[in-house]
């Protein structure tokens, strides 16, 4: 079998195959959608060796959760083919790379639509915007050029400090505010931080942007609102932590926290984001990893979490290892996600531990619900590829492709897939149903090991099919309760290629079809994320999304067969 880089029992990082950075998320549907900054991209083209300097990095990387523990992979926003139309200017000629994502979303009432907002920094030169009614797009760029320059009123002019790592966010009066900046003078008060209101459409800035005076401060700007207060986040610098400096700066500001120390992530509180001598310095929340560090805080169905990438990762050391990677390979960097413990009422946030372990899985997966292959734990020998976008003769995945609902994983022998904590209930499943093209052997276990295997399934056909399984009478008892772990192991395969499986209920008549009876806002969407009509004569796979009995927001999967 491949090699297992990540570790079975490890949820941390959250791909097992994809290096990526500086995390932003959104809570969306019911689902947790967390994008960075695509160090893989920079990772191929050096061909998997050498330092990650990061000028390859022209895309933005999704992944989405439901459980926290078995993370989609939607492929890339391709940010290069989106902005190449950026107009050039004094000090910058248009587009360059795309680094460090902030989103946010809202609906817009005026137009009943839901908007996506994604800001990123073209280098260190300025922040850019793109724009979506969907999670995972498809984006365009509102704007012909950098949304934030060395021209934006009270931004950091050329030469000095740097315009980039935007964190953007809504406040309770649906505000739009942006912060951005960093690389200032290696001192106690560098004086790069910024942040600046937007104009509601989001994509323009409105009025001159103000200093936050972040003690420290590097780079990592990131924003939420927290119990009506408006918290700000960053990497703290390496300056020399000069005793009577920061008892001075106690003193001054009236507070009792000890200095952080270098490459932690810090934070702020304000109830007045433009006045300067509002914010008050909380300490650090974020412990110091090797070299930069990045962190976004989210909620997410009621728990918060410290979604955050690590330099020299798990991955990229046991590759080496394992002589996978060059050894000169250095910096690619993995996303992880341990829990954090905030006080809404006074917007406080405790020291987080970080860990291998990770988070705990909040709910099973349901297999009787379509499953989308890309949908993991962990695995090892899988590339990526979208269906609508395959070139022939494919040898590696480039991460590419545009982000969509439509990827593909491509498998080759010893090549599996790791999904956590299914439940098959009380009935068990009699069917299993496995959309793949290709010619192959897999094989169902609830571990790595052959004497696990539960079901064989054979693959063969030219064209991307449903492949329907009798689960044998003798085997039914293995497909009850809850499997911790569930392999899709390839043990044979020539050019397999995998798309989604399906388990059907002992006694179901068949795979799931639409039905909207008692369903409350349900809404359809196709696999791009564009909503359909009542009276679309889409077939096929489409995504419903609705509201259940209690309240609570779902998106699933579903077959529609309108003529």
């Amino acid at each position: 079998m491949a090699t297992d880089y990540k570790g079975s029992s490890n949820n941390n990082p959250i791909s097992a195959n994809v290096f990526c950075a500086d995390p932003t998320a959104l809570e969306y549907n019911g689902r947790l959608y967390v994008y960075g900054s695509n160090d893989h991209q920079e990772f191929l083209a050096k061909n998997k060796k050498g330092e990650n300097k990061y000028e390859n990095i022209k895309s933005i990387v999704v992944f989405s959760t439901d459980d926290m523990v078995n993370w989609t992979f939607h492929g890339t926003i391709d940010t290069k083919k989106l902005c190449a139309n950026w107009v050039s200017n004094p000090w910058w000629h248009g587009y360059g790379v795309s680094w460090a994502p902030s989103v946010t979303w809202r609906h817009n009432n005026e137009t009943d639509k839901d908007e996506f907002f994604l800001y990123f920094c073209n280098s260190s030169h300025g922040v850019g915007v793109l724009k979506a009614e969907s999670p995972i797009g498809p984006w365009k760029s509102p704007n012909n050029k950098l949304m934030v320059t060395y021209d934006t009123p009270g931004a950091n002019k050329q030469g000095t400090n740097a315009n980039f790592d935007p964190g953007v966010t809504i406040d309770d009066n649906g505000v739009g505010w942006l912060s951005f900046g960093g690389l200032g003078p290696n001192g106690i008060m560098p004086d790069a931080a910024r942040i600046i209101k937007l104009k509601p459409s989001m994509t323009e800035v409105d009025g001159s942007a103000s200093v936050i005076h972040a003690p420290y401060h590097f780079e990592a700007n990131e924003l939420n609102v927290i119990g009506g207060k408006y918290v700000y986040t960053y990497c703290s610098n390496w300056a020399e932590r000069k005793a009577d400096e920061w008892n001075t700066y106690k003193s001054e500001h009236n507070i009792n926290v000890s200095a952080p120390g270098g490459g932690t992530m810090c934070y702020m509180v304000s109830d007045n984001p433009l006045d300067p001598n509002s914010w008050e310095f909380k300490g650090y929340y974020g412990p110091g990893v090797a070299g930069n560090n990045h962190s976004h805080l989210q909620k997410f169905q009621g728990r918060y979490y410290h979604i955050y990438h690590n330099h020299g990762s798990v991955l990229l050391d046991a590759m080496k290892k394992d002589g996978a990677v060059d050894a000169s390979a250095g910096d690619y960097r993995s996303i992880c996600v341990n829990r954090a413990t905030v006080n809404e009422s006074t917007a406080t946030v405790s020291l987080v531990t970080l860990n291998q372990e990770g988070v705990t899985q909040i709910k099973n997966v349901n297999p009787y619900e379509l499953q989308q292959m890309e949908t993991m734990a962990t695995c090892a020998g899988v590339n990526y590829e979208d269906i609508t976008n395959i070139k022939k003769n494919t040898q590696i995945s480039t991460l590419g492709n545009d982000a969509s609902e439509n990827m593909q994983v491509k498998m080759k022998a010893g090549s599996w897939i790791n999904v956590r904590k299914v439940d098959f209930g009380t009935k068990g499943a009699d069917r299993f149903v496995l959309r793949a093209k290709g010619t192959g052997k897999m094989e169902l276990r609830t571990s790595k090991t052959p004497m696990t295997t539960m079901l064989t399934i054979d693959i063969s056909s030219t064209d991307m099919e449903d492949h329907v399984i009798e689960i044998p009478a003798d085997k039914l008892s293995k497909f009850k309760n809850v499997k911790n772990n569930l392999y899709f192991v390839v043990t044979e395969a020539e050019d397999l290629y995998v798309d989604s499986w399906q388990f059907l209920e002992t006694g179901s008549t068949g795979i799931l079809k639409l039905s909207n009876s008692q369903l409350s806002n349900s809404q359809l969407y196709d696999l791009s994320g564009r909503k359909l009509s009542d009276a679309h004569q889409y077939r096929g796979i489409v995504i419903q999304q609705y509201t259940d009995a209690n309240g609570v927001k779902h998106s699933r999967k579903v077959l529609s067969d309108n003529q």
